[in-house]
């Protein structure tokens, strides 16, 4: 039953005559997942505790910074420095007091996953990296449960509800196999035209409220592509593969396993076939950088507002995409360790460095996202 404050709060929606109280009582009984928090987390999270999904969970490891804010809704400059999911709860309790916001700030990995979906009435999927697509996907298909899909690139984005419970195809049906690491730039690289991920994360939150509320016509089976340079829509069918390793006929896979090293993206795959690429944990990185330990030089490759945003004390930016011209600054007696957000870019400057002649490089495994998983800010 609603109260009087939530029948005031939700009165556009009670007449609707497809929604009414049943289904604005079926949303207060719901819960929904939103992994991220960023660009498309941030208008689904924003139109999902505003509708009144009674209760909504965020996971993300982020910290807000200066160059999310032309996309991402849920912050504002005051917010920079700050942990993601903690900024988005606050704005979410200012949006609608009456739902509970459960934060998880953590990475959504293969080990802690199948816990923090468990429980929820979907997954939306904010995520910006093919590992937690596929994790995400595959941890839905486990619990059965759907999984709301968004993808965004510079003008063009795509949504889509994998659920193979309800006779549609997962992600790994329509992408069985991962592109090769570096191929497809991620937004840091690439850009992304700000208002695209609020068109792409408000369908998200649509097609979210419409399976919690039990209306309308779900995109299961069908992925809706938007083109914003054009202002244009178009719908493509998918089919459920029967020899899907996860939930196709003779499933294959049936937990979460390594998506880093599916994907190609851990470190320990980066590079491979290229003598003196080799990998670092950030532990082992803090370690030698707190005994003050020469012998080596840390790169940061990532762009100038991420570096503005947060740090590793002692690092020296070079862009990927200038290590090719300024490979020169670097001491090549020295062994070169190189950083980026989570693997990707500093992979494939490890291996512009090592066929440039570097003797020994190494990768840190997991970037800048296990750096602060691990030791904060």
């Amino acid at each position: 039953m609603l109260t009087p404050d939530e029948r005031a709060r939700y009165a556009r929606h009670l007449t609707i005559p497809e929604f009414g109280e049943e289904g604005q009582a079926r949303l207060k009984a719901a819960s929904a997942l939103c992994i991220g928090a960023g660009g498309l987390g941030s208008p689904a999270l924003l139109y999902l505790a505003a509708a009144g999904v009674g209760r909504i969970g965020i996971a993300d490891a982020d910290v807000v910074d200066a160059s999310n804010l032309q996309r991402q809704v849920l912050f504002g400059t005051p917010d920079i420095g700050r942990r993601k999911a903690e900024a988005a709860r606050a704005r979410l309790r200012e949006i609608n007091p009456l739902i509970e916001i459960e934060i998880h700030a953590a990475r959504f990995t293969s080990a802690n996953a199948m816990d923090l979906a468990r429980g929820y009435d979907l997954i939306v999927d904010g995520s910006d990296n093919f590992p937690t697509r596929y994790l995400s996907s595959d941890v839905a298909a486990f619990l059965k449960i759907p999984n709301v899909y968004g993808s965004i690139f510079r003008f063009e984005g795509q949504v889509s509800v994998f659920a193979p419970h309800l006779g549609g195809p997962c992600y790994r049906c329509l992408f069985p196999d991962p592109p090769e690491p570096g191929l497809v730039p991620s937004c840091a690289e690439a850009g992304v035209l700000g208002v695209l991920p609020g068109i792409v994360g408000a369908a998200q939150a649509s097609e979210a409220i419409k399976l919690l509320a039990g209306i309308g016509e779900p995109l299961v089976g069908r992925l809706l592509h938007f083109d914003a340079l054009a202002m244009r829509f178009h719908e493509f069918k998918l089919r459920r593969d029967p020899g899907c390793p996860v939930c196709g006929e003779s499933p294959t896979i049936t937990a979460p396993i390594d998506y880093a090293a599916f994907c190609g993206t851990d470190g320990a795959s980066c590079g491979a076939g290229i003598d003196g690429i080799g990998t670092i944990s950030v532990v082992d990185l803090q370690k030698r950088l707190s005994q003050n330990e020469g012998g080596f030089c840390l790169i940061d490759v990532r762009e100038p507002a991420e570096w503005e945003a947060t740090r590793i004390e002692g690092a020296t930016l070079i862009p990927l995409g200038e290590i090719a011209a300024r490979h020169g600054e670097i001491d090549r007696s020295l062994e070169v360790i190189v950083h980026c957000k989570a693997g990707g870019r500093s992979a494939k400057a490890a291996a512009l460095l090592a066929e440039a002649g570097f003797p020994k490089v190494t990768n840190v495994a997991g970037g800048m996202d296990a750096w602060i998983a691990e030791f904060g800010i």
